[in-house]
């Protein structure tokens, strides 16, 4: 776990050595990001909300919360519900209108499992970047 973090603090680290030649740093309520991926032996679909984004010409680096859909099929006893909403953190980088996604998703303990973060990879759109192709 801790070198997971590690990796994600260098990540981080070098996006923002672009800091330079960043032309927009903000903080927004949501980015019209949709992505779908794989985490914990299942998939999920999720949105980008309130985040911390830097924008370098057709690309956008994005640190923030991603309220989701997790779908995943338990197998044992005792069964969660196949569709369960979660919220995570991660990294989004999108070019254009494409977007890569490294998303963490914590699963409670239980009286069988210990509690721990999960890491997944998504790939998904980048929805306002349709209204800047048709222009």
């Amino acid at each position: 776990m801790m070198t997971k973090l590690l990796l994600l603090g260098l990540l981080i680290h070098c996006s923002v050595s672009f800091s330079q030649e960043v032309k927009k740093l903000r903080v927004s309520a949501y980015d019209g990001t949709v992505i779908t991926g794989y985490v914990d032996h299942g998939a999920f679909l999720n949105f980008t909300g309130p985040n911390i984004n830097a924008s370098l010409n057709n690309s956008r680096f994005v640190i923030g919360m991603l309220p989701s859909v997790r779908f995943r099929n338990d197998s044992g006893t005792t069964k969660d519900s196949f569709i369960t909403p979660n919220l995570g953190i991660g990294f989004t980088y999108s070019y254009k209108i494409w977007a890569i996604q490294i998303p963490f998703y914590y699963n409670s303990k239980t009286a069988t499992t210990n509690g721990k973060w999960n890491i997944g990879l998504g790939i998904g759109l980048r929805l306002d970047s349709f209204n800047k192709v048709k222009k």
